[in-house]
């Protein structure tokens, strides 16, 4: 993956389209698009997957408080979405969680009311999980479960992943076709009907395509100001900030926790730690300034506190920007939906919604974009198929195995390798983390990886050790 043979290629060959953006919907439009057998170019200004889309609450779900705002229709497609990324499209990297849902004397909800939207919640997931549990074994599915004044606890089913890697399956899904693709290449201009000029690498090339799209994320109304200078605004922004603490290694379930009639919080067992979060207060400044506040942790970790006991000390934070439709209003009470819109030059852009129902806002976009014979089956991603037959290349643990299988499902021996010959990838990357150094080198070589920071936040899961690689 040379990256001056592909500037080579974005300059001399005529896309049929240029996709700018490689977060999950522009990765996910690049895969769709090649899967039609569309030629692709995709290029992002950042890493791949380097804003929100490896910013997130790691949740592939339905949304149960939409059924609050009324959204029956966005929670039925986002449960479908679900299903399919579980069972077919990323089996490996998308995992069934129970989620409870703790109801407090002086909480915002009655039982009777929050039992009948999980009843609706779940008959819309297709999930017999279900339904208030007894409140022993409550506790023992989430021992830190706070409980004085605990009245009852709802029980219902979601997802959740490492959405940084479904980020890149998608790009790599999308290059395995024959995209071409590159990432710290930034769109300077956009030429009417011809494509866009990129510069990366110091070097500028005119790529051609006849269709553009563009999926920059909280970037889309300047990218839409480089083919439109007088294009107005077409939505807002909302950070969401979390927390990473130590603890949820013996969870058996997420909680969900209530603080009026439409916000919630979560706190999710992830990577062998417990995510907090998230907050969701507009952004009026550039994205690049987004940034996690003492503000945000202090919200965060009160809000976490409703329902966790002894919450652990602060091992990392992160926050992502949600793209919201324009007007007014609180962003908690906006609408999660995505809104397309063509310019003057017929470049399509793509702005809001989840990261559950990215496959479906793909499809949507090359039907925005002419696409005909649309097939909206779902596709494996690299890696998804397989997976109970693997053969491993060396010896490993099965918690190293398992960590291995859950990042890169099959292609996991591709990743070992390497190390048949060299014993020392199989050494720890940094210490404290389950990840290997056979992993920052496949990161280079087959996952697009520049910097230490693409290895050790996107491609593997080392930056939850707060540490830097070895020299």
């Amino acid at each position: 993956m040379d990256r001056g043979d592909v500037l080579e290629k974005l300059a001399s060959r005529r896309f049929d389209l240029l996709v700018i953006g490689g977060g999950i919907v522009g990765a996910g439009i690049a895969e769709a698009a090649t899967a039609h057998g569309l030629d692709v170019a995709l290029v992002d200004k950042g890493d791949f997957g380097g804003a929100t889309s490896s910013a997130s609450s790691k949740l592939i779900h339905g949304g149960l408080r939409y059924l609050s705002l009324g959204d029956v229709g966005l929670v039925r497609e986002a449960h479908h979405e679900r299903r399919l990324l579980m069972r077919v499209v990323a089996p490996h990297l998308v995992r069934r969680l129970p989620f409870l849902f703790p109801l407090y004397e002086d909480g915002p909800y009655r039982p009777w009311f929050v039992q009948s939207g999980i009843v609706i919640y779940s008959t819309l997931a297709r999930a017999k999980l279900n339904g208030l549990v007894e409140l022993g074994r409550a506790r023992r599915m989430v021992p830190e479960l706070r409980g004085t004044g605990l009245r009852s606890c709802a029980l219902y089913e979601d997802a959740w992943t490492n959405d940084g890697r479904l980020t890149l399956a998608n790009v790599r899904a999308a290059a395995e076709r024959g995209a071409t693709v590159l990432n710290y290449a930034e769109v300077t201009t956009i030429r009417a009907g011809e494509g866009a000029e990129v510069i990366a690498d110091g070097r500028t090339v005119t790529v051609r395509a006849r269709s553009v799209v563009n999926a920059a994320g909280p970037w889309v109304d300047r990218i839409r100001r480089l083919e439109d200078a007088d294009a107005k605004p077409s939505m807002r922004l909302s950070k969401g900030a979390h927390v990473l603490v130590d603890g949820g290694q013996d969870w058996s379930a997420a909680l969900t926790i209530p603080h009026d009639k439409v916000r919630v919080s979560f706190a999710v067992p992830w990577e062998g730690m417990l995510l907090l979060g998230t907050t969701d207060t507009l952004h009026d400044g550039e994205p690049e300034t987004v940034a996690v506040t003492d503000e945000d942790v202090e919200q965060i970790l009160a809000e976490a506190a409703v329902a966790v006991d002894g919450i652990g000390p602060v091992r990392a934070t992160y926050c992502g920007l949600r793209v919201l439709p324009g007007g007014g209003g609180g962003t908690a009470n906006a609408r999660r939906e995505t809104v397309f819109s063509t310019g003057p030059s017929g470049m399509v852009s793509v702005a809001g919604g989840k990261l559950t129902t990215y496959r479906r806002i793909a499809l949507d976009a090359l039907d925005h974009l002419g696409v005909k014979r649309l097939s909206r089956g779902p596709r494996p991603l690299p890696g998804a198929t397989g997976l109970e037959r693997i053969t491993w290349p060396v010896e490993l643990d099965a918690a190293a195995r398992a960590h291995l299988i859950h990042l890169y499902g099959s292609l996991a021996p591709e990743v070992l390798a390497p190390a048949v010959d060299d014993p020392t990838l199989l050494e720890p990357l940094v210490a404290g983390r389950p990840d290997l150094k056979a992993q920052a080198l496949y990161a280079r070589t087959h996952e697009w990886a520049v910097s230490d920071e693409d290895v050790l936040r996107r491609r593997t899961t080392a930056w939850l050790a707060g540490r830097r690689l070895p020299v």
